[in-house]
């Protein structure tokens, strides 16, 4: 038999592929209807959200009302705000007010005592006062009871038919101005006569038994006493029935 002849290879003929290429993929084409798909959907779905915020905002702006209680991102952290400044970076705020109101606290307790202190001073500084303006006036109308006394004794002498005398119509004249001015000073003379013997006014130098008359009753009179306002000037000289 006749052996066929092949025809030699050439090099040329012979092809290497690299092994690291990939073979390009052909996209599916039902992959790729999926994804406008969803991309369809998602954009329709945002569409849906914004009209949906549309109609939240137009919703509050109509019904104010309903939406008040609701707090806003922006309350919200002012709100933190607030409570972070009062309970977390507050306190040495709290702790300066509180010993500024015990200083005021403090010193308004010192003004007050001070006020009450003085109020005593100025009170007793008036009774002081009007005790020295009455001891001084005192001892003044002391000094003009002996003359009223003299006058009383001049006027008792005239006898009574010289009564009409010029000398002792003048007399008794400066005697009754005297004793109106005593009266103006708030000067009156004590009552004896047929009173009940009292210390606090009376000052008893004799003592009889008299018929007929009650027992620590005043029967005589020897020199008339008087009161200053409320106190005695001078005690009456009296004689007392046992």
């Amino acid at each position: 038999m006749a052996e066929e002849k092949k025809d030699p290879i050439k090099e040329e003929d012979i092809t290497v592929e690299p092994s690291g290429a990939k073979e390009e993929e052909v996209p599916d084409t039902q992959t790729i209807e999926t994804q406008e798909d969803s991309g369809g959907e998602a954009a329709s779905g945002s569409d849906k959200a914004g009209d949906e915020q549309e109609d939240t905002k137009e919703y509050q702006e109509e019904n104010p009302a309903e939406t008040d209680g609701e707090e806003s991102p922006e309350d919200e952290d002012k709100k933190g705000k607030t409570e972070k400044g009062s309970w977390g970076f507050g306190f040495g705020k709290n702790k300066k007010e509180d010993k500024k109101d015990q200083q005021i606290a403090e010193l308004n307790d010192k003004v007050k005592r001070q006020l009450a202190e003085f109020d005593n001073y100025r009170k007793r500084t008036e009774k002081e006062k009007s005790a020295m303006f009455e001891i001084g006036a005192k001892s003044v109308l002391e000094k003009l009871l002996p003359i009223i006394d003299n006058f009383e004794r001049g006027l008792a002498a005239i006898p009574e038919t010289e009564k009409e005398n010029a000398t002792a119509v003048g007399m008794d004249k400066i005697y009754k101005q005297l004793l109106k001015a005593l009266e103006e000073l708030e000067v009156k003379p004590i009552e004896a006569m047929g009173q009940q013997f009292s210390p606090d006014f009376h000052n008893a130098v004799m003592q009889v038994e008299v018929e007929g008359v009650e027992e620590n009753t005043i029967v005589e009179e020897f020199q008339k006493g008087y009161l200053y306002r409320d106190s005695v000037l001078r005690y009456s000289m009296v004689k007392v029935n046992r």
